[in-house]
């Protein structure tokens, strides 16, 4: 061997990238292992709070039945009870609204008018519409491809569950 290499030379050379990080003393590799931990465990919990949303194609519900279309659809993320608080809401970048308070804010008269043209898409609300709340009116008409009276008794029965909702 020449004077001043090493075995390890050849190895260093096909990979340099190796030799460029020192050996970690004892009391070092401690300290490190500790703030690895560390970061994990403040990283860990905080990541497991972030549901992931998953895009899924629509289910089938009966028309007939606001409350199983309001579950399938509108549960995620307003909650089974319409307080905004379903398990898809941490994750939106929007706080999700509280359907419970319709009518106190619309002076004590329920806007289901408004609510109707809000998930059809027909509304000029910026709450449908986005990638977060989408328009429910093309999804009902998919899974109700031949039927657009289907679409209608749909939308209006889930307006009809939204206003049972309603704090008293």
């Amino acid at each position: 061997m020449r004077r001043g290499t090493t075995r390890s030379a050849p190895l260093q050379r096909r990979l340099p990238q190796a030799a460029a990080f020192p050996p970690l003393k004892e009391s070092e590799m401690v300290r490190s292992s500790w703030l690895s931990a560390l970061i994990a465990a403040v990283s860990l919990p905080a990541m497991a709070q972030q549901p992931a949303v998953k895009n899924v194609p629509a289910a089938y519900t009966l028309p007939t039945s606001g409350e199983k279309v309001y579950q399938a659809y509108c549960a995620s993320c307003h909650g089974l009870k319409g307080l905004g608080d379903g398990t898809v809401a941490p994750s939106l970048k929007a706080p999700v609204p509280d359907l419970t308070i319709l009518t106190r804010q619309n002076q004590g008269e329920f806007p289901g008018v408004r609510i109707s043209e809000s998930i059809r898409g027909a509304s000029t609300s910026r709450a449908h519409g986005t990638a977060d709340m989408p328009v429910w009116g093309p999804v009902f008409r998919s899974i109700d491809s031949r039927s657009e009276g289907a679409t209608n008794i749909r939308v209006h029965n889930l307006v009809k569950y939204i206003e049972t909702l309603q704090a008293k």
